[in-house]
């Protein structure tokens, strides 16, 4: 398997296809990079170079115990992007991934970067607060960890149904996206899972966004039940200084996977990629 080893000796699997510009795709919680197989080839069949890994922790990245902070992802990140001597990327990012995303570019700037794709990502702030009142409750997290600890397999089926929205009327989710959730949700390591809620929920990134000097494509859909997108997406487009702010209608959390959104994010992330 194509593996990049990490500066601590952690084995990240990544999928690297096709010729031409790089776009290194961050998937989110509690994905792979399986969940980027459909952009991958369309990045491809335009004549990119699609790369998506798999976090530490996650698919068939070493299962390691530690590690599941921002800053560790951050320089992960880096540490693939160094492996395959990538210049001139596009970084492309889902929900907890846009933090990741966000991190690289607080920790170590945007040298190879041209550009960067924030998709229903999690920055500037999940939880709610006084100075972020649109984000999510407290208590949310830890009943989400709660259902992690105690019985995460039926927990993963369950949580699906709101990822995608798929408990609203006329939706176009498909039982193959919930299986797929559930499939890669089980890959990550129940340590993983539980540390990254803790991490994407409470991570600041308002200074990382704040050093974004390359164009950003932020998309993020207005029915999207995980990660609010007023606490989230509408600041980080307010935030970045070159960014343009696509709100797909109805779009639910898991816009990369649903019929109908996927083909839409996919044009709309080849016009990005081709300007």
């Amino acid at each position: 398997m194509p593996v990049c080893t990490t500066r601590d000796g952690t084995d990240i699997f990544y999928k690297d296809w096709g010729q031409g510009r790089p776009v290194v795709f961050i998937h989110g919680w509690p994905l792979n990079g399986d969940a980027w197989q459909d952009q991958l080839k369309a990045v491809a069949d335009a004549g990119f170079r699609g790369i998506a890994h798999d976090r530490r922790g996650h698919g068939r990245s070493t299962p390691v115990w530690d590690g599941y902070d921002f800053d560790t992802f951050a320089d992960d990140l880096n540490d693939l992007i160094n492996h395959l001597d990538l210049t001139d990327v596009t970084l492309v990012a889902h929900s907890m991934g846009g933090g990741e995303l966000a991190r690289y570019i607080g920790r170590h700037g945007t040298g190879r970067l041209r550009s960067a794709v924030l998709l229903s990502a999690v920055p500037p702030v999940m939880v709610k607060s006084d100075d972020n009142p649109e984000g999510v409750p407290d208590e949310v997290f830890e009943q989400i960890k709660s259902g992690i600890l105690n019985e995460r397999s039926q927990f993963w089926k369950d949580t699906a149904e709101g990822f995608f929205s798929a408990n609203r009327p006329g939706n176009k989710v498909t039982q193959g996206n919930k299986d797929a959730f559930w499939y890669m949700a089980m890959a990550q390591t129940i340590e993983g899972g539980v540390r990254c809620v803790d991490a994407f929920a409470y991570t600041n990134f308002t200074g990382d966004l704040e050093k974004f000097d390359i164009p950003t494509l932020v998309v993020h859909g207005d029915d999207d039940q995980v990660v609010p997108i007023d606490a989230t997406g509408r600041k980080s487009a307010e935030i970045i200084a070159d960014a343009e702010l696509k709100v797909y209608e109805g779009g639910s959390h898991g816009i990369a996977m649903v019929p109908g959104d996927k083909e839409r994010f996919n044009k709309d992330l080849i016009e990005f990629l081709r300007r």
